[in-house]
């Protein structure tokens, strides 16, 4: 599978890059890429699990929600709502 890949640029400190320039042994575009990549698993995890939560949260409430009510049936009730819309 063939990737396509986009340049993106950003600043650092003078200082620090005149630092990387010395350390010309280490590839700074796969250091950057590597930290990148870890920083987006790790925000995208969170996310999931603030999703797990919503949806566990909700579905407490659903349980919460649904409740018998005497002398009521979801059936006669869709009939009901059918047979209306038919005049």
């Amino acid at each position: 599978m063939t990737f396509l890949s986009v340049v993106v640029s950003f600043r650092i400190d003078k200082r620090l890059k005149e630092r990387m320039e010395k350390l010309k042994h280490i590839n700074w575009s796969e250091v950057v890429r590597r930290a990148i990549e870890e920083v987006v698993r790790r925000e995208e995890a969170k996310l999931r699990e603030k999703d797990r939560a919503r949806i566990a949260w909700a579905s407490l409430k659903m349980d919460e929600l649904r409740r018998r009510v005497e002398g009521w049936s979801s059936v006669e009730e869709i009939r009901r709502w059918r047979e209306g819309r038919g005049r």
